[in-house]
C-alpha cells in the first residue's frame, strides 16, 4: 500500500505508466489492418470503387476540417478531455464496425474516425503538461514504446487469428471493440494537469519554459530582429495576471493569441527548420495517402475473397523494422545539420523506388516488401526531423511547430485525395494513383538531393558554418545553421 502511494505521488511515473497503458490497449487494433477485406466482403458488401473513391475520402477531409480546432482545444481544456474524447470515440468507432449496416453508417464511420485521428495530439502533448522537464526524454520514450507494442502486438494478434483459426472480421472487429473500450476505461485514471502551454500558463510553466529556452539558446540562438525574447515574457507574465480571470476571459484569449503568434516567429526563424518542416510535411502527405489506400493495392494485386490474407502480419514487421530503424538514429554518430538534408533526399529516393514497386508489380509479396522498405524508410527520417525540430525550441514552440506541419500535410494530402481519389474529380484507380504517389515522392526526393548536396558542400568548404554539440549520451544533436 505505501508503494502504491508512493507511486501515485510520483511526479512522473504514475502519468507516464497510465498514460502508456492508454496507449498500448488505443493502439492494439487487431482489426486495423483488415479494414479494407471488412468494408468490401460479405460483411458489410461494398464495392472497391466506392471504398477508394468515396468512402475513404471523407476520412480526409473531416480530418482537416477537425484538426485546428481540436489543437486549440487541446491546450484550452488542458489535454485529458481530449483523451477520454478519443477513447470514447474509438469505442464508438469498432460500435459501428459491428453493429451498423449500410453505406449511410460507414460515411458517419469516417467522420466518427477523424474525430479520433484529430485528438491525437492530446495523447503526444498531454505528458509534457504533467511531468518535470528533465523526464521529457524519458517518459516520450516509454509512450512511443507502449504505441508500438500495442500495434504490433494487435497485428500480430489479428494476424494469428485469421490464418491460423480462421476467425470472421466481425469477430476480430468485436476483440478491437474489447480492446479499445479498456483504453477508454483507463483515460479515467490520468491525473488532471494543472497548466497549459498557451492558456492560463502559471508560474512553474513559465519558469520551465523559460529555463528550457535558456539551455537550447547555448546551442542555437535566433537572430534578435525575429524573435523579440522580452514581447515573449511579457505575454506570459500577463497570462499569469489574467490567469485568475478564467479561461474564457478576453484578457488570456488574446494574451495566449499572443503567445502563438510569439511561438510561430521563434520556430520558424530559421531557414534550417524550415526546410527540416518542409520534408516533414511533404514527406507526411504522402506517407498517410499510401498509408489509407495500401489495403486497396493489396486487394487489387490479390483478392481477399480469393486469396490469404496477411496484411497484419505485415504491418506488424513494419513496426518492428521501423522501431529499430529509428532507435538506430540515436546510435549513429552523424552530424545532421551537414549531411541531414542529403539523407532526407537519399532514403526518400528509396522510398520513392519502393511506391513504384507497389504499384507496378504484380506479386503481392513484392508489394509487401517495397511497404516495409518504404515506412521504415519513412519512421527514420521522420525520427531525424523530429530531433532536430525539437532539440532547438521550447516546448510550446514544438508544439505548435508539430500543429502546423500536421495541417500543413493534411492540407496537402487533402489537395491530392480531392484531385486524384475523388469521384467528383479524376477518381483514378488504386494502380494509377500509386504512381502518382511514386512520381510525388521522386519530386521530394529531387528537391532534397539538390539542397542537401548544397548544404554539404557549403560546410565541407566552410567548417565553421557548423557546429556540433551533443545533448544527450545517445543522441547527438546538432545546432541549427543559420544560412
Amino acid at each position: 500500500m505505501g508503494f502504491l502511494a508512493k507511486f501515485k505521488s510520483s511526479s512522473w511515473a504514475y502519468p507516464t505508466a497510465v498514460l502508456s497503458l492508454y496507449g498500448f490497449f488505443a493502439n492494439c487494433r487487431v482489426a486495423e489492418p483488415f479494414l479494407t477485406p471488412y468494408l468490401i466482403g460479405p460483411n458489410k458488401n461494398i464495392s472497391g470503387e466506392v471504398v477508394t473513391n468515396y468512402l475513404f475520402p471523407i476520412w480526409t477531409y473531416s480530418y482537416l476540417a477537425f484538426l485546428f480546432p481540436v489543437f486549440l482545444l487541446t491546450d484550452f481544456l488542458r489535454h485529458k478531455p481530449l483523451i477520454m474524447v478519443q477513447g470514447f470515440f474509438l469505442v464508438t468507432n469498432y460500435v459501428l464496425l459491428c453493429f451498423a449496416p449500410g453505406l449511410p453508417a460507414m460515411i458517419f464511420l469516417q467522420v466518427n474516425y477523424a474525430v479520433v485521428t484529430s485528438t491525437e495530439v492530446a495523447y503526444f502533448s498531454y505528458i509534457y503538461s504533467v511531468i518535470p522537464v528533465e523526464s521529457y526524454q524519458r517518459a516520450t520514450g516509454y509512450l512511443r514504446s507502449a504505441m508500438l507494442a500495442g500495434y504490433t502486438i494487435g497485428a500480430s494478434l489479428g494476424q494469428m487469428l485469421i490464418s491460423l483459426a480462421e476467425v470472421d472480421y466481425f469477430y476480430i472487429n468485436a476483440i478491437t471493440l474489447g480492446i479499445v473500450s479498456v483504453a477508454f476505461l483507463i483515460s479515467f485514471w490520468l491525473p488532471m494537469p494543472q497548466r497549459s502551454l498557451f492558456f492560463k500558463g502559471r508560474k512553474d510553466a513559465v519558469e520551465g519554459s523559460q529555463s528550457q529556452r535558456e539551455e537550447q539558446l547555448g546551442a542555437y540562438r535566433p537572430e534578435e530582429p525575429m524573435t523579440d525574447v522580452d514581447e515573449v515574457g511579457l505575454g506570459k507574465e500577463k497570462m499569469e495576471h489574467n490567469g485568475s480571470a478564467g479561461w474564457c476571459s478576453r484578457g488570456n484569449v488574446a494574451t495566449a493569441g499572443h503567445l502563438l503568434w510569439q511561438s510561430f516567429r521563434e520556430s520558424y526563424s530559421s531557414r534550417h527548420l524550415i526546410y527540416w518542416s518542409l520534408w516533414w510535411a511533404l514527406a507526411t502527405a504522402g506517407y498517410v495517402q499510401i498509408f489509407n489506400y495500401i489495403q486497396l493495392m493489396w486487394n487489387h494485386i490479390e483478392p481477399s475473397t480469393t486469396s490469404s490474407v496477411y496484411n497484419g502480419g505485415v504491418e506488424a514487421v513494419c513496426s518492428l523494422v521501423g522501431a529499430a530503424a529509428a532507435f538506430s538514429v540515436g546510435h549513429i554518430k552523424v552530424t545532421w545539420a551537414v549531411w541531414g538534408e542529403l539523407a532526407l533526399g537519399l532514403f526518400s529516393a528509396i522510398g520513392t523506388c519502393a511506391v513504384f514497386l507497389m504499384a507496378l508489380t504484380s506479386s503481392i509479396w513484392a508489394c509487401y516488401a517495397g511497404y516495409v522498405i518504404f515506412k521504415s524508410c519513412y519512421m527514420l527520417l521522420i525520427t531525424i526531423t523530429t530531433f532536430q525540430i525539437a532539440s532547438n525550441l521550447s516546448m510550446e514552440c514544438y508544439a505548435l511547430t508539430f500543429g502546423i506541419n500536421t495541417f500543413v500535410a493534411l492540407s496537402l494530402q487533402t489537395i491530392i485525395t480531392g484531385i486524384v481519389v475523388d469521384e467528383a474529380a479524376l477518381g483514378l484507380d488504386i494502380v494509377t494513383q500509386f504512381i502518382i504517389y511514386g512520381s510525388y515522392y521522386a519530386a521530394i526526393s529531387v528537391l532534397f538531393l539538390i539542397r542537401g548536396t548544397y548544404t554539404a558542400c557549403v560546410n565541407r568548404c566552410g567548417p565553421d558554418h557548423s557546429e556540433t554539440k551533443e545533448l544527450e549520451p545517445n543522441v547527438e544533436v546538432i545546432s541549427a545553421e543559420r544560412l
